[in-house]
């Protein structure tokens, strides 16, 4: 080979490397990242890590690659405004807070609408066997306001037992609260799947909230305006992917579960168990806005404190960058 056939060829090396390494910028320069409460603990992410496994997000035309998760509340809230692609699934209370404090955030599609997640557990052979028990008693609830106690409190008032007569005490977390009731420093501990699941055979099931509450929205996609303004096709396809995730949930549970299992590292058995108890109170929307569910969870808030007055839901959702057969 020649010195000059041995330049051309470095040439050609050099330029093929430069075009990879292009690619592989403008690759990740059209990735993104959303952010999700509870992700990897909660039921809330499994549409999206289904999208991900199926390339429904890239089918609707955006590439989402990762989720960032957080313990909810105002935290989710502020990994959204801090990313690059501001969307988020977050708690009702939470987007409705961001509101009040001002922050342009608007509402842009539903995310799941049951309780069924939630239950209270007693330990093993309590002599408490129904919810009008817990009068005089302690129950061990995450935080004050948060959704644990939102959830007692409505549950509660559907059974006619006075709130004031139930000591509400606060844990810091769900796995706290069982060693609160494990240490008998409370009578009774809220619970969420799939940790339920995971520890059934250590405690006595009270009630689940499903069996007393209605359908209630209990999460919303979120977004700025600005980057809806800005970015509508991104966001149709984002709410587009989580769609078709959902819509792949019911029809093919199984796979789901075995994609709950893989991404949230939970024993098979019970990923299926924690999407089939979820199957039948039709937990996860399709993303449209149903307002009889959302005044359901704005009485839940007031009922604890968290809200006050009306919600204008006008003023904070649109449902345009909804599918068409959604906006209805």
């Amino acid at each position: 080979m020649t010195a000059q056939q041995s330049r051309f060829r470095s040439t050609r090396t050099f330029a093929a490397l430069g075009l990879a390494a292009l690619s592989l910028v403008a690759s990740f320069a059209r990735a993104d990242e959303i952010s999700v409460t509870q992700w990897g603990t909660s039921l809330y992410g499994l549409p999206y890590a289904v999208a991900m496994e199926n390339g429904l997000f890239k089918k609707a035309g955006i590439d989402i690659t990762g989720i960032l998760g957080s313990g909810g509340g105002g935290t989710t809230v502020r990994n959204i405004l801090a990313s690059d692609t501001p969307y988020g699934e977050v708690a009702v209370a939470a987007a409705l807070a961001a509101q009040r404090q001002g922050l342009d955030l608007v509402i842009v599609n539903i995310g799941t609408r049951s309780v069924a997640e939630s239950s209270v557990v007693t330990v093993k052979g309590s002599p408490i066997k129904d919810i009008t028990q817990l009068a005089g008693k302690k129950v061990a609830i995450t935080s004050p306001k948060g959704v644990s106690e939102m959830l007692l409190l409505m549950s509660l008032k559907a059974k006619n037992v006075d709130a004031g007569s139930v000591t509400r005490v606060a844990s810091g977390g769900y796995v706290n609260g069982l060693t609160l009731l494990d240490q008998k420093a409370v009578d009774a501990a809220v619970l969420i799947e799939p940790l339920s699941i995971i520890r059934k055979n250590q405690y006595d099931t009270l009630y689940k909230s499903s069996d007393l509450l209605p359908p209630m929205t209990t999460s919303v996609g979120i977004t700025t305006r600005e980057f809806a303004k800005a970015h509508p096709d991104k966001l149709k396809a984002i709410i587009e992917g989580r769609r078709m995730g959902v819509q792949a949930i019911y029809g093919n549970p199984q796979q789901a579960a075995d994609i709950l299992a893989k991404s949230f590292k939970l024993e098979p058995v019970i990923a299926k168990e924690a999407v089939d108890n979820m199957i039948a109170p039709h937990m996860w929307s399709e993303g449209d806005f149903n307002l009889t569910e959302l005044e359901r969870m704005a009485d839940a808030l007031r009922l604890n404190g968290e809200l006050q007055g009306n919600v204008d839901w006008a003023a904070i959702m649109d449902k345009s960058y909804l599918p068409t057969d959604l906006q209805k």
